[in-house]
């Protein structure tokens, strides 16, 4: 698994500095998709409008192309299999993300989770979690639950 990761990051993505510090970058890339990859499926039920979410949120954070999309996808899906906390996933984001981008990032699993156009249970308990283990307050969790739902809404109108 280590080899296909590297191999993707070495062949597609260009390292994020000059310091040589990519597979920091590399792992943190990973990290950012399974997550929003488990947060697709918290509710235990992954259909065609979180999928989407998922791929449009990981190649636009991160600029890819579709095929650089499509491929980090399928290593963050079994990076998520055999994942066996979230914490993995959580300490690489909150060690190298400012509080703006960890904000971005509960945004985001908002998005996904109401992409079907429901909040579920499961998928709250998920984003809560991550909030704290970002070390990010209720007040952001709220704001940005919030900010989500207006946009639903709106577009819904």
């Amino acid at each position: 698994m280590l080899t296909a990761i590297r191999q993707f990051f070495d062949t597609h993505l260009q390292p994020a500095s000059a310091s040589g510090n990519t597979d920091s970058e590399h792992a943190l890339r990973l990290a950012t998709a399974a997550l929003l990859i488990e947060t697709s499926r918290a509710d235990f039920d992954v259909n065609d409008s979180e999928r989407e979410t998922v791929v449009n949120a990981v190649k636009r954070i991160f600029s890819l192309s579709d095929q650089e999309t499509a491929e980090l996808i399928q290593l963050a899906e079994k990076e998520a299999d055999d994942a066996t906390s979230l914490y993995q996933f959580t300490s690489l984001i909150d060690r190298h993300f400012s509080v703006e981008q960890k904000r971005h990032m509960l945004e985001m699993m908002w998005r996904i989770a109401f992409a079907d156009e429901r909040k579920d249970k499961h998928e709250e308990h998920l984003v809560r979690k991550v909030t704290d283990l970002l070390h990010l307050t209720e007040v952001d969790f709220a704001r940005t639950r919030h900010k989500v739902e207006i946009e639903m809404q709106q577009g819904a109108r």
